[in-house]
């Protein structure tokens, strides 16, 4: 692939971004095959170094915040005509109530979300405090001259113990799915962003 092709094709993915964030992604590749080319590749070589336009394009797009994409998505591409505006502002009881209650929903469902992962870590954070107050009212116990009782509540510390184990790998799963989850939600709004402009 030529740079030229190269730079209209990276162009052409990223054409949802501001312009100046465009034309300094752009000026930054192109400065890159050239860099390459003076070390003694040829203009393939260089391009083919730095990689996919499809790689680039999602590497940049998953850089650049939601704010900024959703500002230039949104920012007219004309001036409003009067009747526009005046259908705005009589609407915006309307969409605006809607556009509300919908991000209130979604952000409550998040919340949730993490509200069961906070629950979930408190579990076993009580697992782990039950194994050692176990542990040690058992040995107190047995010390004491209760033998049987200290062992039973040493047997129920270690019993915690296996639990708070098996707890503490569930919630690291489960912390990484939501992080998981988070990070593709993300991505999955940018790219609805972009799949609009590219339409």
């Amino acid at each position: 692939m030529t740079k030229l092709r190269f730079i209209l094709s990276l162009q052409e993915r990223l054409s949802c971004l501001p312009q100046d964030d465009l034309e300094e992604r752009l000026s930054f590749y192109s400065e890159m095959i050239e860099d390459r080319m003076e070390e003694g590749l040829s203009e393939e070589e260089a391009v083919a170094a730095i990689g996919s336009v499809d790689e680039i394009a999602e590497q940049i797009i998953a850089e650049i915040p939601l704010a900024k994409l959703a500002k230039e998505k949104i920012r007219p591409k004309r001036r409003l005509k009067g009747w526009e505006i005046v259908l705005l502002v009589l609407g915006s009881p309307i969409w605006l109530s809607l556009g509300i209650a919908a991000f209130a929903v979604m952000l409550s469902l998040y919340i949730s979300l993490w509200a069961v992962i906070i629950s979930l870590w408190a579990v076993f954070a009580s697992f782990a405090g039950c194994f050692i107050g176990g542990v040690l009212a058992g040995i107190l116990s047995a010390i004491g001259g209760n033998i049987a009782s200290g062992l039973a509540v040493l047997a129920a510390g270690i019993v915690c113990a296996g639990l708070a184990i098996f707890m503490f790998y569930g919630c690291k799963a489960a912390t990484k799915g939501i992080l998981m989850l988070t990070k593709k939600t993300a991505i999955g709004i940018k790219n609805r962003f972009i799949k609009k402009e590219v339409a």
